[in-house]
């Protein structure tokens, strides 16, 4: 009350003191007083909360507990024991009644169904050789060059979906003992499955049997795992005229290494690509597992090079390298929140063939086409991007999803070039390594808001006819529709006044963007929308959110007390990314929506606490991005509460749901259905896993699958799960238990006239999910 909080709970506390005294003096004045405590929390709750149930949880499931006891109790204040019976046998009821209702599916919203198939003006981006895509396979990470994780399958419907059964599954025998979470997703070529394990080992399995085929290790170190040992999948590449290129080559070859390189020539016709934690591409040949020689060193290119010094960690390639026009290119992750003048960011271009350096990108030094000058290294801090990008080969693009500079909550130090490139998509010409154009999602951000999500190509409907256009997610869950020729915002966007003030409030800036066709953000939070399982920790986020700064989302950073960001940094959308069903122009996004509480420190607490980088540390033991980061070469650390987390309970203070699912009309930005996704059954106080399946919505990372017979697949939330849900309804028609956290996305093809769903269960050290290694099929009963 003191904070500017409700009155309820003063005059609660009071009321039950002094009919918990008056109970144990055998007054029966005590029972009158706590039955106008029960009266008046009923009145209190249905203002509060209207008809949300989960805001009924909290406020009402102590005082019906505490009434049961009371009952209990009535013969000891001179009532009959029938009486005693009868309420207590009241209170029993409505616990039950209440209980059950939570089994009830809530915050789900149908609006429309979707359109019928072949009805949509949208098509997925053409001459971007989606016609080269063999309709059986799944070739590339986001299983088209256009990444619309878009499935042709037919036979597996809503109807038959409940027959699916597993088919085999694999080991790939590597689980890191911390950090772990693969998040992989294996492509399908011919009659064979690529993927990489959690170390980057790399893996051909039949598609048929699951059985393994080749296995290639490039020997990453423990030490070398980033935030999370990730490799979120891997790249193929045939060589376009190979016999000719081939012999073009041993021309300009001495006689001696003629029948070597023509034999590694033929090998490596077809090429698995794929980064590594440790900052390496390598190359592998696709049909023996053994490294293309003929590519950089002995089969691998280190990224490092000319970045300075880059302790064990600190530069990681995560995402999945992306070919455009026979270039390579992959960005790299920068371990957050270590240092102002952490390794760059610098985006690479190499050569798929050679690897020959082709081109770098320094966003600070723009004159430099490859190294820099001598003596000197790429500069240092600059925005990364840790994703994956998407290629256009038509118009020789690749779209590059930024990050943040290095101290993602502080900006004061930022160049004129980092701050107009972070949180950006840049259109990269590959023939160049220049931008073609870039959009910013973010000014100035201080919120982690980098954008995490793989963008998808599309051909969208306008008024003068279709344009090539891609569709962008955001952390903040905005979607937003460009034209990827120029860059063009084909659906509104508007720079809206936000919150200034907080620390360095010059540097803030006065106007976000904000989407005007769609965005997956939910309505600020109030004091109303604080939870707990009971009222007192209820309470307790209560007090926690009136102590803090909050004025909606883009809250400044603050250090003399928290602030809300909401969303956090999970989402929105993540690196999971968005699926594109084209035949009915449905955009199928699942989403985080949970905040943070957060705090800068001051540099001279961060010392006091002994927030020190990873390398100068003496021991590693992990824990959550952001918290206790210390920022090194700014004047503050940060502490970030991911998901705002009760410490002694580690409930959440939001109310559920914490992440969703969603369709969207991607013509018009309308919200077709919209669900929570995940169920209780892996999650409870304490960390104490409830086993109950209601479908509260959890945390989620990974994406989905969209197939052309209306099914969406998914795993992603805490629950284990994987599931299928009806596109037309958003009803979970099929689900299974995966042996691990299911934090991938999913993938499908067709072997043999079988359809077959994969996902990768690895679990993920930040979702809380158990590790596991392991690769599951799954195919309809025969």
């Amino acid at each position: 009350m003191s904070e500017g909080g409700s009155y309820y709970y003063a005059i609660a506390g009071i009321a039950l003191l002094f009919s918990s005294v008056l109970i144990y003096f055998k007054r029966r004045s005590g029972l009158w007083i706590f039955i106008l405590l029960f009266f008046g929390t009923l009145g209190w709750t249905m203002w509060e909360s209207a008809l949300d149930y989960w805001r009924w949880v909290p406020r009402m499931g102590v005082i019906v507990a505490l009434g049961f006891i009371l009952a209990l109790l009535l013969p000891n204040l001179g009532f009959s024991k029938r009486a005693s019976l009868s309420l207590s046998g009241a209170f029993a009821v409505i616990f039950i009644a209440a209980f059950s209702m939570a089994f009830v599916p809530t915050n789900w919203t149908h609006n429309a169904t979707p359109p019928q198939v072949g009805s949509s003006l949208i098509k997925l981006g053409t001459n971007n050789g989606i016609s080269d895509i063999d309709s059986d396979d799944w070739p590339v990470y986001g299983r088209d060059n256009n990444a619309s994780r878009y499935s042709p399958v037919t036979d597996i419907t809503p109807e038959n979906v409940s027959s699916l059964k597993r088919a085999w599954q694999y080991r790939t025998k590597d689980i890191p003992l911390k950090r772990y979470g693969a998040e992989t997703t294996p492509i399908k070529i011919d009659d064979k499955l690529y993927l990489c394990t959690a170390r980057n080992q790399l893996v051909a399995l039949d598609a048929q049997t699951g059985k393994q085929i080749w296995r290639y290790d490039p020997e990453v170190a423990d030490k070398d795992i980033p935030y999370t040992a990730a490799c979120r999948g891997v790249a193929y590449y045939k060589a376009v005229n190979s016999s000719a290129q081939e012999q073009t080559d041993i021309n300009h070859k001495s006689t001696a290494s003629k029948n070597a390189l023509k034999l590694n020539a033929l090998a490596c016709s077809e090429r698995i690509v794929s980064g590594t934690l440790d900052g390496r591409i390598v190359e592998v040949d696709a049909q023996t597992g053994k490294p293309c020689i003929d590519f950089g060193n002995q089969g691998e290119v280190d990224i490092k090079e000319y970045m300075g010094k880059t302790p064990s960690g600190f530069v990681a390639i995560t995402g999945v390298p992306v070919i455009v026009k026979g270039v390579i290119i992959t960005g790299h992750q920068v371990l957050d929140g270590q240092k102002r003048y952490a390794p760059s960011g610098v985006i690479k271009g190499f050569d798929v063939q050679t690897g020959e350096l082709l081109w770098a990108w320094d966003m600070v030094k723009p004159n430099i086409s490859k190294l820099p000058p001598k003596g000197e290294t790429y500069t240092r801090g600059t925005p990364n991007m840790w994703t994956s990008a998407t290629g256009d080969n038509d118009l020789g693009l690749a779209y590059l999803p930024m990050g943040n500079s290095s101290a993602d909550y502080w900006s004061g130090s930022r160049t004129a070039a980092e701050l107009k490139y972070a949180t950006s998509l840049v259109a990269m010409d590959v023939n160049t390594g220049k931008p073609a154009w870039s959009f910013q999602t973010v000014h100035k951000d201080v919120w982690d808001y980098d954008l995490g999500s793989q963008v998808s190509l599309i051909d969208y409907p306008t008024k003068d006819g279709q344009v090539p256009a891609l569709v962008l997610t955001s952390k903040q869950g905005d979607i937003y529709i460009l034209n990827r020729e120029t860059g063009e915002a084909l659906t509104g966007v508007e720079e809206r006044e936000v919150p200034t003030g907080g620390v360095v409030p010059e540097t803030r800036s006065e106007t976000q963007p904000f989407s005007t066709f769609h965005t997956l953000r939910k309505p600020d939070l109030t004091a109303r929308d604080m939870w707990g399982v009971t009222m007192f920790d209820q309470l307790a986020c209560r007090i926690q959110f009136q102590k803090a700064s909050y004025q909606g989302i883009y809250t400044p950073p603050t250090t003399k007390q928290h602030w809300i960001e909401y969303p956090g940094y999970n989402g929105g959308s993540d690196w999971g990314s968005v699926a594109i069903d084209p035949s009915r122009g449905v955009l199928i996004a699942n989403y985080n929506d949970m905040p943070n509480y957060n705090r800068l420190v001051s540099r001279e607490e961060a010392n006091e606490r002994g927030w020190k980088p990873r390398d100068e540390m003496e021991h590693d033991d992990g824990g959550a991005e952001g918290a206790g980061d210390p920022q090194q070469g700014t004047p503050y650390a940060v502490d970030v509460n991911a998901g705002w987390r009760l410490p002694f309970t580690g409930l959440l203070c939001k109310q559920p749901p914490y992440g969703g699912i969603r369709a969207i009309n991607l013509e018009d930005g309308t919200t077709l259905w919209d669900r929570p996704l995940g169920t209780a059954r892996n999650n409870g106080p304490f960390g104490i896993a409830s086993g109950l399946p209601l479908t509260i919505g959890t945390p989620n990372n990974g994406g989905s699958v969209v197939t052309k017979s209306g099914l969406i697949f998914i795993a992603a939330a805490t629950d284990n799960l994987i599931r299928a849900i009806d596109i037309n309804t958003g009803e979970t028609v099929w689900q299974d238990v995966l042996p691990a956290g299911g934090q991938a996305n999913p993938m499908m093809y067709r072997e043999k006239g079988k359809s077959y769903l994969v996902i990768v269960a690895a679990g993920h050290h930040f979702m809380e999910t158990p590790p596991g290694d392991y690769v599951i099929a799954y195919s309809l009963d025969e």
